[in-house]
């Protein structure tokens, strides 16, 4: 899928559960926006039945927990600068991820991406955010609450407590 400047992507994101699903939210709380990833890990846990996990800003570190798990679809939650207004977001396949460059972390995706492909054979995708502000020690901006919220009733509609994975 492709970013469409200025849209949410409400059917991208409802279109891409499928199978066996792990979230990854991948973000440092203390850094306003960046906090995104682990927020909507924290409200989907217990509600949707799959493993939610919050890798914070290593991800890497969580390789073994998903593959282990042995997913159908892995999906990244995370903030990524993408020319939107703040709080939009949208869906990124794979190869949007790794062509890029979008994220905001110093560690760039490719390589973890590539692996769990690699190790588990699942669909990979990202639900990125634009952020607003990503300096250390300021509150997430409303837009970016807005869209979690709305994000995550897209997932908890789709996935429900009563999916099979």
């Amino acid at each position: 899928m492709t970013i469409r400047e200025g849209k949410n992507n409400r059917q991208g994101v409802s279109r891409i559960f499928s199978g066996k699903v792990v979230f990854v939210g991948i973000g440092n709380i203390l850094r306003g926006d960046d906090g995104f990833g682990p927020a909507l890990i924290e409200k989907l846990n217990g509600k949707v039945p799959a493993l939610c996990i919050d890798a914070g800003s290593a991800p890497e570190n969580y390789s073994g927990k998903i593959i282990k798990e042995d997913p159908d679809t892995v999906i990244l939650l995370d903030i990524a600068h993408m020319g939107m207004k703040p709080g939009e977001y949208d869906v990124l396949k794979k190869d949007d991820i790794l062509r890029s460059g979008f994220t905001t972390h110093d560690l760039s995706p490719n390589m973890f991406i590539e692996y769990l492909e690699k190790e588990t054979g699942a669909d990979i995708c990202m639900i990125a955010v634009q952020p607003e502000r990503v300096s250390f020690s300021e509150e997430m901006s409303d837009s970016v609450k807005r869209a979690i919220g709305e994000i995550e009733g897209i997932i908890i509609n789709c996935l429900g407590e009563g999916r099979n994975a």
